[in-house]
C-alpha cells in the first residue's frame, strides 16, 4: 500500500470490505493529502444547518403565499433535497463529522427524509468507486454508453419528470441490484463488502421505512397532507430524479477513455448559480473526489486547484459544464470500419 493510501484509509478507519480505495495518479505529496483530508466540524455543520434552514424557509413561503409560490418552492426545495443526498454521500465516506457516531447519525438523518438509507447507499458506491467503469460498478445503467443519440437523454430525463423512474432509483438506494444493459448481469454488492456493513444496511434501510411512515403519518395528523405531498413528495419523484440522472451523465457520461480516473471521471467548471442546483458542496470537483475520496468537500476546490498546480489534470476530462451538456447530447458516433 502506498503512504498516500495509508493516509486516507486511517483517515476512513476502514477495514477490508469497507475501504474507498484511492486511485492512483494523482500524485500529490502524502503530507499535503494529510492536509486535505483534514476535516472541520463546523464547515461541515454549516452546510448542513444552511441546507435545512433554506429547505424551512422555501416552505414556509409556499405556506403563507400558497398557491401562488409553489413553483419557485419546488425549485429551492428539490436543489436542497439534492444538498441532504450530497451530504449523506460525504457521511457514506465518512467525511461528514471527524467523530464517526456525528458522522453516522448526521448522515443517516440527512438520508431519511429524501428516502435514502446512507448506510445501503455506502455498499454500492464504494464499489464505483472501487470499480470504476468495470462490469462491477453498480453505476454502469446509468451513466455510460453516452452519447446515445441527440434525443436519447431528453427522454430519459422526461421520463424521470413524470416520475416513472422513481421506483427504480429508489430500488437502487435500497440495495437492490443494478442490472448492466451491456451484459444483462446483476451488480451485487455483497460480494464485495465486509459483514459488518451490510448488517449497518439491512437496519438501516427499515429505519429509513420507518421514518418515511411516520413523516407520511405526521402530516395526515396535523392536516399538512396535502403541503407535504405537493412540497416534499412530488419533488422526489419527479424532480430530483432529473437532478439525479444529468448530474451522473456529467459526471461520467462519454468519457474520454477508462485507462483513469482522468479519463473516466469528469470534473465540470460551472457558474455558482449552476453549481448551487446541479453541483451542490463542491461534487462537481468529480475527478479530485475520486482520486482522494478521503477529502472533504469543502476542500475539494482546493485539491482541484494544487492538482492543476501539478500538472496532474494535463488532458484530464475537465471541461466547462455546458461542453459536457454539448458532449453527452451529441448523435451517437458512427460505428467505425467498413
Amino acid at each position: 500500500m502506498t503512504a498516500v493510501a495509508q493516509i486516507a484509509d486511517g483517515a476512513l478507519g476502514a477495514t477490508a470490505g469497507e475501504e474507498f480505495a484511492v486511485q492512483r495518479g494523482g500524485g500529490l505529496p502524502p503530507a499535503l493529502v494529510q492536509e486535505l483530508n483534514r476535516q472541520q466540524d463546523w464547515k461541515s455543520a454549516l452546510s448542513v444547518l444552511t441546507t435545512v434552514a433554506v429547505i424551512a424557509a422555501a416552505v414556509a413561503a409556499a405556506i403563507i403565499w400558497w398557491p401562488w409560490a409553489i413553483v419557485p418552492t419546488l425549485i429551492v426545495v428539490v436543489s436542497r433535497q439534492h444538498s441532504l443526498a450530497i451530504l449523506a454521500h460525504d457521511a457514506t465516506h465518512y467525511r461528514l463529522f471527524r467523530h464517526r457516531l456525528a458522522n453516522e447519525i448526521v448522515g443517516r438523518l440527512c438520508g431519511y427524509p429524501i428516502g435514502v438509507s446512507m448506510c445501503t447507499y455506502r455498499l454500492v458506491h464504494r464499489l464505483h468507486h472501487n470499480h470504476l467503469y468495470t462490469k462491477a460498478d453498480p453505476d454502469i445503467p446509468l451513466m455510460a454508453g453516452y452519447p446515445r443519440g441527440r434525443w436519447y437523454l431528453a427522454k430519459k430525463l422526461l421520463t424521470d419528470l413524470a416520475g416513472l423512474t422513481a421506483h427504480k432509483n429508489y430500488a437502487y438506494f435500497f440495495g437492490a441490484p443494478a442490472v448492466n444493459t451491456e451484459t444483462n448481469a446483476a451488480v451485487r454488492p455483497l460480494g464485495d463488502t465486509s459483514s459488518r456493513l451490510v448488517r449497518q444496511a439491512l437496519v438501516d434501510r427499515w429505519i429509513m421505512v420507518g421514518v418515511q411512515i411516520a413523516m407520511l403519518a405526521a402530516a395526515l395528523a396535523t392536516g399538512w397532507w396535502l403541503e407535504y405531498l405537493v412540497l416534499w413528495v412530488l419533488p422526489l419523484l419527479t424532480l430530483f430524479q432529473v437532478l439525479l440522472r444529468i448530474r451522473a451523465v456529467l459526471e461520467h457520461g462519454a468519457p474520454a477513455g477508462y485507462g483513469s480516473v482522468q479519463e473516466a471521471a469528469r470534473t465540470n467548471l460551472c457558474p455558482a448559480w449552476l453549481a448551487w442546483l446541479l453541483f451542490p458542496h463542491s461534487v462537481n470537483y468529480h475527478i479530485e473526489h475520486h482520486l482522494y475520496p478521503a477529502v472533504p468537500h469543502y476542500n475539494l476546490r482546493r485539491a482541484h486547484a494544487l492538482l492543476v498546480e501539478d500538472g496532474a489534470l494535463a488532458g484530464a476530462e475537465v471541461r466547462s459544464v455546458f461542453d459536457t451538456i454539448r458532449r453527452v447530447f451529441a448523435d451517437r458516433p458512427a460505428p467505425s470500419g467498413g
